[in-house]
């Protein structure tokens, strides 16, 4: 599986991804308003879950790593997980490539490739309160703050709203 834009390329994720993968999942800056730090070994399970082939009637993510084409360095992550012909979305980026386009590149990409090759045109990102550069990335690439889910999860004992997107791409 192979997405390429201008400037990225998106391969599925193989298991010398891991430390990319683990750096999204612990670096502080990355997952302050995402979630709490996993357990080593649930980190390892979703790794290893994330790993499996991913077809359009699967029911685990499609992750793909995001890779710069001009130096090969991996930056990120992002992927996809359908339920009922709705599309989840996700994405996580290394602090230092924040705030110069690649988190709205890559999902564009995504989800054009999601539209055109996989009929998917419903889809739907959780954000969590708080979290402004990821709103502005969906908003970006069309989607629009569709519902608020108030104290919806805790983050270091703190209880935050889960921000609803959504974007029907016809």
């Amino acid at each position: 599986m192979k997405i390429t834009t201008s400037r990225l390329t998106m391969v599925s994720l193989t298991a010398a991804d891991w430390p990319l993968f683990q750096a999204l999942h612990t670096e502080a800056a990355v997952i302050a308003l995402c979630f709490d730090p996993p357990t080593e070994a649930e980190l390892q399970q979703k790794f290893q879950h994330r790993l499996t082939p991913w077809h359009n009637a699967a029911e685990h993510w499609l992750c793909l790593a995001i890779i710069l084409r001009e130096t090969g360095q991996a930056i990120g992550v992002t992927g996809l997980c359908l339920t009922s012909g709705e599309a989840e979305v996700g994405y996580l980026l290394l602090p230092q490539f924040y705030g110069r386009g690649f988190g709205t590149e890559s999902l564009a990409a995504l989800v054009n490739w999601a539209k055109t090759t996989q009929g998917i045109t419903k889809f739907k990102a959780v954000v969590t309160e708080g979290n402004i550069g990821s709103e502005r990335v969906l908003e970006k690439v069309g989607f629009s703050l569709a519902a608020v889910v108030p104290a919806a999860h805790t983050i270091a004992g703190k209880r935050y709203a889960d921000h609803i997107y959504q974007l029907d791409a016809f």
